[in-house]
């Protein structure tokens, strides 16, 4: 296969569904994971149902996209749980589910994927928040903080440890995103937390991210995509 190959996370829905056509559109073939995920008529694109928060879903994820295409070129580990409560009404339960799907979600397969570009190079991007950077008072999400925090951190981490192996690592942090897991009738105070006023939109996130997988010499960046909101308010 002479394509290069793909593997978005979290790929069912919202900003991971938007990713698959558009990862096509650069001529990629696709892998696109999920719990939930239902087969594609594409035979560029294939569909894999894992639980990544599971040790071994994500090895298992790139062994049977080699197995398909031959090789792994990018990996957008995208799938991600957010939950905002005060922190001591954090449950060891809901800890384990946050840890669960952020970290080992993105430990296993990366490491996996990784090991899958050593010959050709490749491209991981993940999927961020600005609340790492920017805190809100009306937004209590410590979970999300000290798992994305490190997922920002790792970054640069991994950007310098492969840098001269042409393997390159990103990741943006995002606002508000407009995706159906937002109820309508909290958008206005939602668009608010932004400085330009509005809740950012998916399009504009996957044009984020097919940019840096086209920036050859940008690496171990933290781009926010989140109305101005790291910035200041």
């Amino acid at each position: 296969m002479t394509n290069k190959v793909a593997i978005v996370t979290g790929a069912s829905q919202g900003i991971g569904e938007a990713l698959v056509p558009a990862y096509r559109k650069l001529g990629y073939s696709v892998v696109a994971v999920s719990r939930s995920i239902g087969s594609s008529d594409d035979p560029e694109v294939l569909a894999i149902r894992a639980d990544l928060s599971v040790p071994g879903e994500g090895a298992r994820v790139v062994k049977e996209a080699l197995a398909r295409f031959g090789r792994v070129d990018a990996l957008v580990n995208n799938a991600g749980v957010f939950l905002a409560k005060p922190f001591t009404e954090y449950t060891d339960e809901d800890f384990a589910d946050v840890t669960g799907t952020n970290l080992i979600g993105f430990f296993d397969i990366t490491r996996s994927a990784v090991a899958a570009m050593q010959d050709n190079g490749g491209h991981v991007v993940s999927v961020s928040t600005t609340l790492v950077d920017h805190a809100l008072s009306t937004v209590p999400s410590a979970l999300a903080s000290l798992t994305k925090g490190g997922l920002n951190a790792v970054t640069k981490s991994l950007a310098i440890e492969y840098a001269t192996r042409n393997i390159r690592f990103n990741t943006v942090a995002l606002g508000i995103i407009h995706t159906p897991m937002h109820a309508p009738e909290t958008h206005e105070t939602m668009a608010a937390l932004h400085p330009v006023g509005r809740m950012g939109e998916i399009s504009e996130v996957v044009d984020a991210i097919t940019f840096l997988e086209q920036a050859g010499f940008v690496t171990g960046e933290i781009l926010h995509v989140d109305g101005g909101q790291s910035a200041g308010h």
